[in-house]
């Protein structure tokens, strides 16, 4: 088989093959596809028809609506099957819709159980097993009757059949104009969220256990201690409530550092151009801050580009190199998006592949349906362009 044989009938060339006299691969694959539709629809036929009684009659029962859940679960498997049929013997490229998720994912088993009664997926492929049957017994008995009777015309005849066979299974089995592959992108990204809060908890909890947590139970028992050796030693009292107060300062900074890392007091006074700047200057290379906003989004998207400025200059700070002698941030608006590029002059080289940490940004940036572009040739620096939705302050 080569390419000519089955290319042309991809639905991105718009029409299937011209037809031809001469019995070629792709008019004896259709005359297959033709000659297994019967068996293959009589079998859909009694499945969905028992799936379909035997559900309804015991939906009064408790096991009557998981049956029916479970019967459509099966019924996508069969228009997995049709489609993988159609790809082979047809050329028909359709993509394959977007799985269920299983009652975990689903926030339980009745939420579960909801999503899986109206499977918009499932029920077409209930549906096209149920109108399939008659048209499959004709294409079944004209193909086969044109093997001995119709020969010279049989490729024609084939033909004909064949694109209704490609119409249906793109009507009926094909996701629907995207939507619920946009679903199951929401639902990544939903769990991309609940990933990111739960890291985010996580590292907050260490660093509470850690840090001020540590020093706080430290400067009890100092200061413990010192009660105790107040009237026998004085001075070494003094001496442990003087280091006790330096533990103190200590803490206080960690919980400040903490408490900015959560959201920056200057980011909700003063605005990006503000935190920002502040960010910049903890940079190890110099950084030119440049903000144009008229007005200031939503604090969520505001505490978003400001996390992702934040992470990007650390990495400039580790990754850049000794050859850097600056980066810039730049902060515009258009239309209804916010942009970010953050740009350097080092050794570039930096990757967006899965596993990295730029991949980590993307993800939760693509959780609020942002975009993360890297641009890094080696040696050539690197810029990093993102853009977040606008939503002004008030918005929902």
């Amino acid at each position: 088989m080569t390419a000519s044989d089955h290319l042309p009938d991809d639905p991105d060339y718009g029409t299937p093959p011209p037809v031809r006299a001469a019995f070629d691969a792709v008019t004896w694959r259709e005359i297959v596809y033709l000659l297994t539709n019967f068996p293959l629809s009589l079998i859909g036929f009694v499945y969905t028809t028992v799936m379909v009684s035997m559900a309804g009659g015991l939906s009064v029962t408790a096991i009557g609506l998981p049956l029916f859940a479970c019967g459509l679960f099966l019924s996508r498997q069969l228009g997995r099957v049709e489609r993988a049929r159609a790809r082979l013997l047809l050329g028909v490229r359709v993509d394959e819709p977007t799985p269920m998720p299983g009652p975990r994912r689903s926030g339980g088993f009745f939420p579960w159980l909801w999503a899986s009664l109206k499977d918009p997926v499932a029920w077409r492929a209930v549906l096209y097993e149920l109108v399939r049957l008659p048209w499959a017994v004709l294409t079944f008995s004209v193909a086969l009757t044109g093997l001995f009777v119709l020969w010279p015309v049989l490729p024609w005849v084939a033909r004909g059949l064949a694109n209704v066979d490609r119409a249906m299974v793109r009507g009926l089995l094909s996701p629907s104009d995207g939507l619920e592959r946009r679903i199951a992108e929401l639902e990544s990204d939903r769990g991309v969220v609940v990933d990111t809060a739960a890291a985010d908890l996580r590292r907050i909890e260490r660093d509470l256990h850690d840090g001020a947590q540590a020093r706080l139970v430290a400067l009890a028992m100092g200061l413990g201690l010192a009660k105790e050796k107040l009237l026998e030693d004085p001075e070494g009292a003094a001496a442990m409530v003087d280091e006790a107060h330096g533990e103190v300062k200590l803490a206080l900074q960690e919980l400040r550092d903490l408490a900015r890392g959560i959201h920056p007091a200057v980011l909700t006074d003063r605005g990006l151009d503000a935190a920002l700047s502040s960010v910049a200057s903890r940079c190890l290379v110099p950084v030119k801050v440049s903000v144009d906003l008229s007005a200031r989004p939503a604090e969520a998207i505001e505490g978003i580009a400001y996390f992702v400025v934040s992470e990007l200059l650390q990495n400039v700070s580790k990754h850049a190199g000794p050859q850097a002698r600056g980066a810039s941030v730049e902060v515009w608006r258009s239309d209804q998006r916010l942009l970010i590029r953050v740009s350097d002059d080092g050794r570039g080289g930096a990757s967006a592949l899965a596993g990295s940490g730029l991949a980590g940004l993307g993800e939760r940036l693509g959780a609020v349906d942002g975009v993360l572009v890297v641009d890094s040739p080696a040696g050539g620096g690197t810029t990093v362009t993102a853009e977040l939705p606008w939503r002004g302050r008030g918005a929902s």
